[in-house]
């Protein structure tokens, strides 16, 4: 991991954190000895973050110089910490701990009365996990696919049962009502098809780039779609 990358994770980590953190704790959520985790902590109070705390003891972030000040309506903040919180439906891990590293340094950045309404908002998320099929595939294979505008492959099984191979040109994903979709141009079919990630097996990245197309490809799915019956 990059160093620039473990320090954003160490910072992540404490942000997230209310009252001090072991080491041990801190040096498994970057993934690095904890003689390198004390070097790190080191390296970000010389950088200017004020850190409390020492080895045995637990580290906490008192003020965080890295961010600059930022400031949000009551309403503003229920609407953030509700829909982050809403992210541990999609039965997705890593986009669950991107929401929540995501509000940690929206709440860093605020006014303590602010940062205390962020802390205890009113409205709250408790919906049931819905029936979605779990998902099976690499998504941070996928999300940077569709990031770099590069094509996957992989073996397809329809809901009649019928199993291809392809190879697809990512374009967006979607997550509905108990299913989570691809949309993706079939280089197969030459054509758009919205893809069950369910039933997405052996999911590989494939030999070809289509950058910079995907904005406009997605534009065009969108103007050729039937428009919804609204009697």
């Amino acid at each position: 991991m990059a160093r620039t990358d473990r320090l954003m994770r160490l910072m992540d980590a404490l942000r997230r954190t209310a009252g001090p953190v072991t080491a041990q704790v801190l040096a498994t959520e970057t993934g690095v000895s904890l003689r390198q985790l004390y070097r790190d902590i080191a390296t970000l109070r010389a950088g200017g973050a004020l850190i409390d705390g020492e080895a045995g003891l637990g580290y906490t972030l008192t003020e965080d110089t890295a961010l600059p000040p930022q400031s949000f309506s009551q309403l503003e903040i229920e609407a953030l910490v509700l829909a982050l919180s809403g992210l541990d439906q999609l039965a997705d891990p890593a986009l669950t701990r991107a929401g929540q590293d995501a509000m940690a340094r929206i709440i860093a950045t605020l006014p303590d009365r602010q940062a205390r309404q962020a802390m205890n908002t009113a409205l709250r998320s408790f919906r049931r996990p819905d029936d979605r099929p779990p998902v099976t595939i690499d998504m941070d294979l996928m999300r940077q696919a569709i990031w770099d505008e590069h094509s996957v492959t992989f073996r397809y099984t329809d809901l009649k049962g019928r199993v291809t191979e392809r190879e697809v040109w990512p374009l967006a994903m979607s997550y509905g009502e108990g299913n989570l979709m691809l949309l993706g141009h079939c280089r197969t079919r030459l054509d758009y098809r919205m893809f069950h990630v369910s039933q997405i097996e052996d999911l590989a990245r494939g030999t070809e780039s289509f950058r910079p197309k995907r904005v406009a490809l997605v534009r065009e799915f969108a103007q050729t779609r039937p428009a919804p019956d609204r009697r």
